[in-house]
């Protein structure tokens, strides 16, 4: 498994510092990317959608770590809180927090922290591989990653799925589903089934069309009453279909 992309946020550089150089020294799993010191500084890292890992402090300016928490209810990166008082605990836990450090910061807990997230998103990923190969088995649906396992859905059920950034929106006639998945992941899994790439951001499920509309590229109109742009460079792919 590839390195965890880390990022430290707290208010205090010498915080910054020195968590950076034990980091660097003493945790293999783990890749410093950067550091923030406040929350709005930790929001621009953190949108770039390539962070695994925060070591985060609570009490900083503008902000606790827990209010920048608030802002990802869906997140999809680990985070280590990182304080020096101790009355924090029961809320970390109930922000489903990985691992609690105090400071200062003692090294073998550092690395023991470092070392219980590197294992968790090891299985993680090897769930994911395990859901795709389950894709294959399952004639006829697919599976749904979430953060607490998977959830099994009908091919057949699935209107069109919508990029939204590292998220895919999946629309059925009366469910919306929001994946922490690329949207290329469901392209994938879904190839071998009437689905097609129509837009960088939709792929439609061909038996779901009502209509199609003529233009540089067209429009489609799914059974939701969807309209749904096609791309110049997708129509002849779609129109193949017909």
């Amino acid at each position: 498994m590839k390195k965890l992309q880390t990022l430290v946020v707290d208010d205090e550089k010498n915080s910054r510092d020195i968590l950076q150089n034990y980091i660097e020294k003493y945790c293999p799993q783990l890749n410093f990317v950067g550091s923030a010191a406040s929350i709005k500084e930790a929001i621009k890292f953190l949108n770039s959608g390539t962070i695994d890992l925060v070591f985060l402090d609570i009490e900083m300016p503008f902000g606790t770590g827990f209010d920048l928490l608030e802002q990802y209810p869906n997140r999809d990166f680990d985070v280590v809180m990182v304080t020096a008082y101790d009355q924090y605990a029961i809320d970390a836990l109930n922000s489903h927090v990985s691992y609690y450090l105090m400071k200062p910061i003692d090294i073998d807990e550092l690395i023991e922290a470092a070392e219980y997230v590197w294992d968790t998103q090891n299985k993680e990923e090897g769930l994911e591989d395990m859901v795709l190969k389950t894709n294959k088995i399952l004639k006829g649906r697919i599976t749904l990653p979430q953060q607490d396992g998977f959830e099994i859905l009908e091919t057949d059920k699935i209107l069109y799925c919508k990029a939204d950034d590292n998220y895919t929106e999946i629309y059925t006639e009366d469910t919306r589903y929001v994946v922490s998945k690329t949207l290329k992941y469901f392209e994938e899994a879904l190839k071998d089934y009437t689905f097609v790439r129509v837009h960088k951001s939709y792929l439609i499920n061909i038996s779901k069309m009502k209509k199609y509309k003529k233009g540089k590229g067209g429009s489609v109109l799914m059974s939701n009453n969807k309209e749904i742009v096609v791309a110049a460079s997708k129509k002849k792919e779609l129109l193949s279909y017909f």
